[in-house]
């Protein structure tokens, strides 16, 4: 079990229990009676029509002391255009050498044409599924994080719907940027430990691209679109493979690395108002995001001591130390911070996945993305325990120390 604190601890029940005069049993993941709650039936005839004999899933999904949750399937998906440094440099003034060289950054996808962004989701959660022998019908929610949905409103229904999960599991975003995908771990494992989930389907897909200054050469040079997936799914305490994490944000660091709204309202009073006092800017004009902003020394910085130190904290959470890690998984934003942080930690470089280079900064796929294409190459094996770290936005951080499998 995880606690407040990221401390996983598979012996301690992760279900405490009050009653009081009304009958019902009062828990962390809400309330029910004590008695028949298996025989609950729910009908949202507006949405789904009659709800057939059986227990639907949630129904049945209660919080089981001693619950932990495992990885079992990964998956990804990326758009068909390839850009090079070469290509950028007939855009902006730079070079292969001084992109690679700066960044380690050789190629990336960007979305082109009829490309979306939830058709790259989907797709890497069908593969996620598929490796794991899990139908769509069998998961019971689904985290999309990102930080560029295709709707104001989210993206996660639009992939529910496309998955063809018949049976209404509940969908949502996650927006922690570059740090989302580990965010998503983290409330996959809550949602199974403390609220009888059995498949969480934990997705991360961005396309900054569309988020870029092209003709900015610090910036453009950095992203990339894609996505990638993890199915989490519920097992024994004694098989839990989320041992520890440790996360944080802090918003005094947005200004070295955001994409602001744009107000289109006019910001003078005095040009706001008539001479009698009535409203003269109404309706408010469409409002728009800036281009990405960053100060790439000071997030640099930010990263190099912030995430050693939340991968120590959450392996000290976790009982372990760093002999104890098979690989290390960073969040792919740049080559020199993934090189200074396992130096940091003492890791050499055969233990540290990258795949950076042909991929660039993805931002919340970055992970599950490099993830995927270890474990589909042989080095990331089951039983295998992977230190991993998200940075970015916000400012957020955070890490977790997994077993894949």
């Amino acid at each position: 079990m995880a606690n407040a604190s990221g401390f996983a601890s598979p012996s301690i029940p992760t279900l405490r229990t009050q009653t009081n005069p009304s009958g019902f049993r009062i828990s962390r993941s809400g309330v029910y009676p004590f008695e028949r709650i298996n025989k609950w039936v729910f009908h949202c005839n507006a949405v789904v029509g009659k709800v057939e004999s059986g227990v639907s899933s949630s129904q049945s999904r209660l919080p089981r002391v001693g619950q932990g949750c495992m990885l079992v399937g990964c998956g990804s998906a990326v758009p068909n255009l390839l850009i090079s440094n070469d290509d950028l440099s007939k855009v902006v003034e730079t070079s292969d050498e001084w992109i690679s060289v700066r960044t380690g950054i050789r190629n990336r996808r960007v979305l082109a044409g009829n490309e979306k962004l939830t058709n790259l989701a989907v797709e890497a959660a069908s593969k996620a599924l598929q490796m794991a022998q899990v139908e769509a019908d069998d998961v019971d929610l689904i985290l999309m994080c990102t930080s560029t949905p295709e709707d104001l409103f989210g993206s996660a229904p639009q992939i529910q719907r496309a998955l063809g999960c018949t049976k209404n599991p509940l969908a949502y975003d996650i927006t922690a940027a570059c740090s989302g995908f580990v965010l998503g771990l983290v409330s996959a494992a809550c949602h199974i430990r403390g609220g009888g989930f059995q498949n969480v389907l934990v997705i991360g897909a961005d396309s900054l691209s569309r988020y870029v200054d092209w003709t900015d050469r610090g910036t453009c040079i950095l992203f990339g679109d894609g996505a990638g997936a993890v199915l989490v799914q519920a097992c024994d305490g004694d098989e839990d493979g989320l041992f520890g994490f440790d996360l944080h944000s802090d918003g005094d660091g947005q200004k070295h690395l955001n994409a602001q709204i744009k107000n289109g309202n006019v910001d003078d009073e005095t040009e706001k108002l008539g001479s009698n006092g009535s409203v003269l800017d109404f309706p408010p004009k469409r409002s728009s995001f800036s281009e990405i902003q960053m100060n790439g020394k000071e997030v640099f910085r930010f990263a190099c001591r912030c995430v050693p130190q939340s991968i120590v904290s959450a392996l000290e959470k976790s009982g372990l130390s760093g002999s104890d890690i098979d690989w290390l998984l960073l969040h792919q934003a740049n080559q020199r911070i993934i090189d200074a942080v396992s130096t940091r930690l003492e890791i050499p470089p055969e233990r540290v996945i990258s795949n950076l280079a042909n991929y660039g900064n993805t931002s919340a796929a970055s992970i599950p993305l490099a993830l995927d294409e270890a474990v589909r190459s042989g080095r990331v094996k089951p039983g295998h325990t992977i230190a991993t770290a998200g940075f970015g936005a916000g400012l957020t951080w955070g890490s977790a120390i997994l077993r894949w499998g």
